[in-house]
């Protein structure tokens, strides 16, 4: 897959695109529906594919005091975008000025580059300044030029609105299975193993502390896990913690994983750990010795559960 990071201005000019638009952040079900039914349809045409998104989230620029706390780094949504069969996505660097373009200066401007021959969108879709297009807009500017406007309801298996404002709300209350559903898989989070402070090695059960690269947490808890690395073959069952290790009067939130009956040195390694099951919130211990007879009793019931559903 082809990466631009251009501006309008200075994209270069291509033949026509079959073309979808939007942030994608989660790149969820519903997004791979769209993305999917636009390759499909740039197959059939015999014409390439293309997404076109936008970095920054344009809340940073436009409300940076609601800017949501992002599902996926760049890097993995144009991973997912790679996945669906586009055959090219579009970076366009979003900018206070960008912002301020209306719907018909923005779609003249992304037509000189790719052409439209169709254009897929969700029907929530909005663009220009203060999002004042939508699909009315679209298909009418579509209309006017030969430009075939589809636009694509988002809907989850319970019937209601698929959006990803409604997994980070499912992951803020732990909810880790809607998470699932609604991603169409579960949520990963991605980093690299830094230095913690060894408790749980103490403990007798030692732990890889993530610098993770998501700003998505799932809520406090303890959750099976799935855990790739380089460092071993496929996925190994997780024990990964996230809190403030109350026990111990914590005050910094960490995301710590304990891999049963791994005994290799993780400090430097890249990890993605996925989330299936949540065992239980995070909880304050009287004493140690409790929260160590606590944390066996979660990974015996953790590998159980892997087990019987993996």
């Amino acid at each position: 897959m082809e990466v631009w990071r251009h501006t309008l201005e200075a994209a270069p000019r291509r033949g026509p695109h079959v073309v979808t638009l939007g942030t994608f952040d989660g790149v969820h079900a519903g997004h791979r529906g769209v993305l999917g039914q636009a390759a499909a349809r740039a197959r059939a045409l015999g014409l390439p594919s293309a997404v076109v998104t936008f970095d920054p989230h344009p809340a940073v620029i436009v409300a940076p005091h609601r800017k949501p706390k992002l599902l996926m780094t760049l890097t993995q949504r144009l991973q997912a975008f790679e996945s669906c069969g586009m055959d090219l996505a579009w970076i366009i660097p979003f900018s206070r000025p960008f912002s301020e373009l209306t719907p018909g200066a923005f779609l003249e401007g992304l037509h000189q580059a790719l052409p439209l021959a169709e254009l897929h969108v969700g029907r929530a879709f909005a663009f220009g300044v203060d999002r004042t297009g939508d699909v009315a807009i679209l298909q009418a500017w579509g209309k006017a030029r030969g430009c075939a406007v589809h636009a694509h309801a988002l809907r989850a298996a319970d019937g209601h609105h698929l959006s990803s404002t409604r997994i980070r709300l499912a992951l803020e209350k732990g909810d880790i299975v809607e998470a699932e559903i609604l991603l169409g898989r579960p949520y990963v989070l991605t980093g690299v193993v830094v230095e913690g402070d060894r408790r749980g090695r103490h403990l007798g059960f030692p732990t890889a502390n993530l610098r993770w690269d998501q700003e998505q947490l799932p809520a406090p808890g303890v959750y099976v896990t799935a855990v790739r690395s380089r460092l071993f073959e496929g996925e190994r069952p997780g024990l990964t913690n996230i809190g403030e290790k109350p026990t111990f009067e914590g005050r910094r939130l960490t995301v710590e994983t304990h891999l049963p009956g791994f005994e290799g040195d993780l400090y430097g390694a890249f990890l993605e750990i996925a989330f299936l099951h949540r065992l239980r919130e995070e909880r304050r211990f009287d004493s140690v010795e409790e929260l160590r007879a606590a944390i066996g009793h979660d990974v015996s019931r953790g590998l159980a559960w892997w087990e019987h559903s993996r």
